[in-house]
């Protein structure tokens, strides 16, 4: 899974959300394994909707060193509400040291990519500006021609932590390869 950290219309990607798990439910079948690096924002959204799921399981996917990765969290709650997902974690893949964060995050997207059937990407379908975005994640899981189920969901404005909406197409699902 992969996605934006901050989320306008919360309810609206939710709703979202729960439509592409149930189709991934109705066409890929149960339990359900969601790999995800647990950033705040989508990848949490989309991991607490899975573990709703009966057998449902999680495999975290750490980018980082989890004292290193607990600084990029904005508050002790967020780093609690990590905490207690990783503790949910059937697995803990901790990926080989990077030089930079944004290799990391790269290195914790190809993880994902390779080793999963679906991608959710719960994204505004922009082009990413950095190394380990969501929309690098999502090209390269076309490359792969992996089924995506995409969530509509805005980012944010460039240089801020304030989100932004979609409008009419906020919540809505795309899905590619089904």
């Amino acid at each position: 899974m992969s996605g934006h950290r901050f989320l306008a219309e919360p309810e609206l990607v939710t709703a979202g959300v729960e439509a592409a798990i149930s189709r991934i439910e109705q066409v890929f079948g149960q339990p359900l394994t969601i790999l995800s690096s647990l950033a705040e924002g989508a990848d949490r959204l989309v991991v607490w909707r899975t573990l709703n799921r009966p057998l449902a399981r999680l495999k975290a996917v750490m980018p980082l060193p989890e004292d290193h990765y607990l600084q990029d969290f904005r508050s002790d709650e967020s780093r609690r509400e990590f905490s207690k997902l990783l503790n949910r974690a059937v697995e803990v893949v901790n990926l080989d040291p990077k030089p930079t964060r944004e290799e990391a995050y790269e290195a914790a997207g190809d993880y994902v990519v390779q080793n999963s059937r679906i991608l959710i990407a719960v994204w505004d379908g922009q082009v990413e500006l950095g190394r380990g975005g969501t929309g690098e994640v999502v090209n390269r899981a076309r490359l792969r021609r992996m089924p995506i189920a995409w969530v509509h969901a805005g980012n944010r404005k460039p240089g801020t932590n304030e989100p932004i909406s979609l409008g009419s197409q906020q919540g809505s699902v795309s899905f590619e390869n089904f």
